[in-house]
C-alpha cells in the first residue's frame, strides 16, 4: 500500500466540490487501492478491469502521483495478453485470478489515453518508448474487431469469437483513444495512415449512423460519450447535451445511469461534468459536480458508486477507485491542469481522416 508523501492539490480545489485537504484525502484513498504492483481494481477484494485501472492511474497522474501512475501502466504492460488485448476482469488485481475471459475492445483501447495523458505530465519520452508496443499492439487488436460501417465490434468472447455489435459508448470510448494513439505515433515520428482512416469512419458512424450500434438509448452514456470522446464538437456537441439533459440530469442529486431508474451515479455525473467542461459549459459542469457531494464518504474520502434517491439509500454499497478517479479529472479538467485539459479538450489530438462522404 502506497502513501503519499505531498499529494499535489492546488488544482483540486473546486467550490463545494473538493477543498485541498478533501483532495489530499482522496488522492490517498485511491493509492490506498492500488496495490504493490500497480494494479487498481474497484476496491481491495473486487475486481479489476482495465479501462477503470486506467482512469483511476489518470487521476493519479492529475495529482502528480506519477511514480504511482507508471507502476499502473506498467502493470498493464507486463500482462497484455499475446493478441494485444487484456481480460475484462481480474481479481482484486491479480494478473493470475481472471474471472472474465472476455477482452472487451473499449477496455483495452483506453491504455492509449492514459499514456498520453500521462506522458503530457510528465515529458517523459523514455515512458512513450517502453510503452508504445502495447499501445500498439492493444489498437492492432481493437481495429481488428472494426465493421464495414466503422462501428468497432465491443467484444471478443473467451473462445476467440468476435462480437461484431457496436456500442455507442464503446465506440466513442474508442475515438478518443485512437486519436491519443495517434498523437503518441505522431510524437514518436512513425505515422499510422490506417488508424487515421479508422478514426475517421468510427466518427462518421458517430455522428450520422446511430443505427450501427446497438440501441442503448436509455444509458446516460450513451448520451453524453459522442460528446466526451470528441465525435461531436461545437453546436452539434451542444445540441446532444440539450437533448437529453432533462431525461438525465436530476437537479441537485446527479446524473442517472439509466432511464427511468431512480438511481444516480458519480461516474456518470463526473464524466457529464468533463463532457460539459469540454464543450465550454463550466458553469454547468460545476453544478453537477456540487450536486454529487452527497456521494462522498469523509471517512475515507472516496465515492459511493449510486444512490437511489425514491428509497433514499446508497447503492451499491461499494467505494470504488474509479468513481474517485473520475471525480479527481473532472476536477483537474475544471482547475486547469495542463495535461487533463489537453486530454479531453482533443488539443493537440489529431482529427484522423475524415470519411463524410457516406
Amino acid at each position: 500500500m502506497t502513501t503519499p508523501r505531498t499529494p499535489r492539490t492546488e488544482h483540486l480545489v473546486l467550490p463545494g466540490v473538493l477543498t485541498a485537504e478533501e483532495a489530499a484525502a482522496t488522492v490517498r484513498a485511491v493509492l490506498g487501492v492500488q496495490r504493490p504492483d500497480g494494479a487498481i481494481p474497484w476496491f481491495r477484494g473486487h475486481h479489476l478491469d482495465p479501462w477503470d485501472h486506467t482512469e483511476a492511474a489518470m487521476a493519479l497522474d492529475a495529482a502528480g502521483e506519477h511514480e504511482a501512475a507508471e507502476r499502473a501502466y506498467e502493470w498493464l504492460a507486463r500482462h497484455q495478453n499475446q493478441d494485444g488485448s487484456w481480460y475484462a476482469a481480474y481479481a482484486d488485481g491479480d494478473a493470475d485470478d481472471v474471472t472474465d475471459r472476455g477482452r472487451e475492445t473499449n477496455f483495452c483501447a483506453y491504455i492509449a489515453v492514459g499514456v498520453w495523458h500521462h506522458y503530457l505530465a510528465t515529458g517523459d519520452d523514455a515512458f512513450l518508448d517502453r510503452m508504445w508496443p502495447a499501445v500498439y499492439a492493444a489498437v492492432e487488436f481493437v481495429l481488428r474487431l472494426q465493421q464495414s460501417g466503422g462501428q468497432i465490434g465491443w467484444k471478443r468472447e473467451e473462445d476467440g469469437t468476435a462480437v461484431e455489435d457496436g456500442l455507442l459508448t464503446g465506440s466513442s470510448s474508442i475515438h478518443h483513444a485512437l486519436r491519443c494513439a495517434l498523437a503518441i505515433a505522431e510524437q514518436r515520428e512513425e505515422p499510422q495512415p490506417d488508424w487515421e482512416l479508422a478514426v475517421g469512419a468510427l466518427r462518421h458512424a458517430i455522428r450520422r449512423h446511430p443505427e450501427r450500434f446497438l440501441d442503448k438509448d436509455r444509458y446516460s452514456m450513451d448520451w453524453y460519450y459522442p460528446v466526451l470522446g470528441g465525435a461531436l464538437t461545437g453546436a452539434e456537441a451542444k445540441a446532444r447535451i440539450a437533448e437529453g439533459w432533462d431525461r438525465f440530469v436530476v437537479p441537485g442529486l446527479g446524473v442517472r445511469c439509466v432511464v427511468p431508474n431512480p438511481w444516480v451515479t458519480g461516474g456518470e455525473s463526473a464524466e457529464l461534468a468533463l463532457a460539459l467542461w469540454a464543450v465550454g459549459e463550466s458553469d454547468r459542469a460545476l453544478e453537477i459536480l456540487q450536486s454529487i457531494q452527497h456521494l462522498r464518504d469523509p471517512k475515507t474520502g472516496l465515492y459511493w458508486t449510486g444512490y437511489v434517491f425514491d428509497a433514499r439509500t446508497i447503492w451499491p454499497e461499494e467505494l470504488t477507485s474509479w468513481t474517485a478517479g473520475s471525480v479527481l479529472l473532472a476536477v483537474a479538467a475544471l482547475g486547469g491542469d495542463e495535461a487533463t485539459c489537453a486530454v479531453f479538450s482533443g488539443e493537440r489530438l489529431p482529427l484522423g481522416l475524415d470519411a463524410e462522404c457516406c
